[in-house]
C-alpha cells in the first residue's frame, strides 16, 4: 500500500485527517466489512463448459468451449460501491494505482458517487478483497473468470445473459445502455452505471452480473488461454498479454458494461492494464 500527502485522498479520509474521528471510521469499516460477507452467497461447485457455445460472442477470445470442474465457493451478491471503496481507503490510507484517478474523478464526479459501482484498477480492487480477508478471517479475493462465469450461468446453465431467465430485457432485467444515436465516446463517457441492485438478480441470487461495471476477476489475460485451460479449478496464464502501457500486463474483466447492452454475455471477456482504473470497471470479491 502506497501513502501520499492527504490532499490526494478521498473525502472520507479528509474528514479523519482533520478530525481525528479515525475510531469512528474504523467502528464503520467494522460494520462494513461484516456487512460484505453477510452478502457472500454460497455456489455449489460442478462442471459446465465455460465459453462461447455458439453464437453468444462475436469474440474470438471466447471461444473454444472447454470442461472445468470447479469447487464451491461463495461470491458476493452485489459489485463493491465507490463509498465502500473510500471507506476502505480512509482507514487503510491505501492510494488508487492508477495515477490519473484524482483527475479522472475531478472531470467525470457524477461517475464517483457513494452508491455506484466502485471506480477501480485490477490492483486496487485486489488490495479491497485482500484487505477484507485479514479483516473477516476468510481467504477472501477477487473470483476466478471460472468462478465468476459458472455464477454467472447460474451454477453452470446454458444462459446467454447473467439474469434469472438468462435473456436480457431492456430496462426489465438490465440498462438498455447508451441511446443507439449515441455514437462518440465522450457521450458515452457521460452515461453512469446504475445502483448495485437495480435489477432483479440471476437465478442464484447475485445482481448484476450482466451489464452495469464491467467486473475484474483474478485471471492474467491471454487472447487464446481458452485452448489450453485446466480443467480443475483453472485460475488464467501464468502471464498476461503485454499492455500498450510500459510495464503493464492485462488482466480479465467479465459482464459487459453499462455502456453496452447486447454485449453483456456471460461469456463476453474484455482486458485492461491491471493498473488502470476507469469508469466500466469495478468489481466484487469471493472465497
Amino acid at each position: 500500500m502506497r501513502i501520499k500527502l492527504f490532499r490526494s485522498l478521498p473525502f472520507f479520509a479528509l474528514l479523519t485527517v482533520t478530525t481525528g474521528c479515525s475510531y469512528y471510521y474504523d467502528s464503520k469499516a467494522d460494520d462494513m466489512v461484516q456487512r460484505q460477507m453477510d452478502a457472500m452467497v454460497f455456489v455449489k461447485g460442478g462442471e459446465f463448459m465455460m465459453g462461447n457455445p455458439g453464437g453468444w460472442s462475436v469474440r474470438h477470445d471466447t471461444w473454444p468451449p472447454h470442461k472445468v470442474k470447479l469447487d464451491d465457493f461463495h461470491i458476493q451478491k452485489y459489485e463493491v460501491t465507490q463509498g465502500d471503496f473510500e471507506l476502505f481507503q480512509t482507514v487503510t490510507g491505501y492510494i488508487s494505482s492508477d495515477k490519473r484517478y484524482d483527475e479522472r474523478r475531478d472531470e467525470n464526479p457524477e461517475r464517483y458517487e457513494a452508491e455506484l459501482p466502485a471506480v477501480a484498477s485490477w490492483t486496487d480492487a485486489t488490495a479491497f478483497c485482500s484487505w477484507l480477508a485479514d479483516r473477516s478471517g476468510k481467504p477472501v479475493s477477487l473470483p476466478t473468470e471460472a468462478q465468476w462465469e459458472y455464477a454467472a450461468r447460474s451454477e453452470g446453465k446454458m444462459l446467454k445473459y447473467g439474469t434469472k431467465s438468462g435473456e436480457a430485457k431492456a430496462d426489465i432485467n438490465m440498462a438498455a445502455g447508451p441511446d443507439k444515436n449515441v455514437s462518440s465516446s465522450r457521450e458515452r463517457d457521460e452515461v453512469l452505471p446504475l445502483k448495485p441492485g437495480s435489477f432483479p438478480p440471476n437465478a442464484i441470487g447475485l445482481y448484476d452480473m450482466s451489464g452495469n461495471a464491467g467486473e475484474w476477476v483474478f485471471d492474467y489475460y491471454q487472447e487464446d488461454y481458452y485452448k489450453n485451460s485446466q480443467i480443475n479449478d483453472p485460475r488464467g496464464p501464468k502471464t498476461g498479454h503485454t499492455s500498450i502501457l510500459p510495464g503493464q500486463v492485462e488482466r480479465v474483466w467479465r459482464g459487459g458494461s453499462y455502456q453496452e447492452f447486447i454485449g453483456n454475455t456471460t461469456v463476453t471477456r474484455r482486458s485492461d492494464p491491471q493498473d488502470y482504473a476507469f469508469g466500466k470497471t469495478g468489481f466484487r470479491c469471493a472465497y
